[in-house]
């Protein structure tokens, strides 16, 4: 049961991917433009919800390069995309008073042997914005994390890859503690030593973070069931190059 649902994600993604992607003409990508409802996402993917309508004032505060219109169909198609994937994000129009940045390309938690890049930029955001949020989930590669921000302050922040625990600030939030152990995958525990005591680890799963995000703000895969008054624009740019996972250089 539990790999009939796996491979139907698997499937569901593929097809969105395909079904989304943008158009190619004469070599380049064309965005489509045509203002349109929200499109669902969030299982292996990367994103921001930033309290906030404007989001020209999104695409600024994240340095964000060649920024164009594009619409929700063709925006989310793209951050699917395997290749144009690696290097765009989507910024969309708000729903119910938040913004969401899409896209792997987004600084993430990718182990204690990299520069933190993901929470420079979260405060960065968290002073211009009274509430951010982040959220990372991709089973494949065992890599888990949220973050909340409210009034420019971390209140919690929490990663966990397949070395374990590499960002862990501030106190779990009510939100986490109600969620309980019951949405955690059993099948992932790591280091068990049983009755001789230490430390077990519950990797969490993908409905973890999606719960946890509309409980803080709203489920992403959700958005297609959303009443949004009109059809929006949003923008697909470039990430910036100094985004990009940087290891720590060891002192000499």
């Amino acid at each position: 049961m539990i790999l009939t649902i796996a491979i139907m994600v698997a499937l569901t993604i593929a097809v969105a991917a395909h079904t989304l992607a943008p158009r190619m003409a004469d070599g380049r990508v064309i965005f489509e433009q045509s203002p349109d409802r929200p499109a669902g996402f969030g299982y292996r993917m990367a994103w921001l919800a930033v309290r906030s309508r404007d989001t020209r004032a999104v695409v600024e505060e994240l340095g964000l390069l060649a920024a164009e219109p594009c619409n929700w169909k063709s925006g989310i198609g793209t951050v699917y995309d395997d290749h144009l994937g690696n290097d765009h994000v989507f910024v969309s129009p708000p729903v119910n008073g938040w913004t969401f940045v899409v896209g792997l390309a987004l600084p993430h938690p990718v182990g204690r042997n990299f520069t933190n890049k993901c929470s420079p930029l979260l405060e960065q955001l968290g002073r211009r914005f009274v509430e951010v949020q982040f959220f990372f989930a991709y089973p494949a590669i065992d890599c888990f994390a949220w973050a909340r921000l409210l009034e420019g302050r971390i209140i919690r922040a929490f990663a966990i890859t397949d070395s374990g625990v590499v960002w862990n600030r501030g106190r779990a939030t009510k939100e986490e503690r109600a969620l309980g152990l019951k949405l955690f995958d059993f099948r992932g525990v790591r280091g068990r030593k049983g009755d001789a005591g230490g430390e077990i680890i519950l990797y969490p799963t993908e409905e973890h973070v999606l719960r946890l995000a509309q409980r803080w703000s709203i489920d992403p895969t959700e958005l297609d069931n959303m009443d949004t008054p009109t059809p929006g624009l949003g923008y697909i740019a470039l990430a910036p190059a100094s985004w990009r996972p940087e290891r720590l250089r060891k002192a000499g």
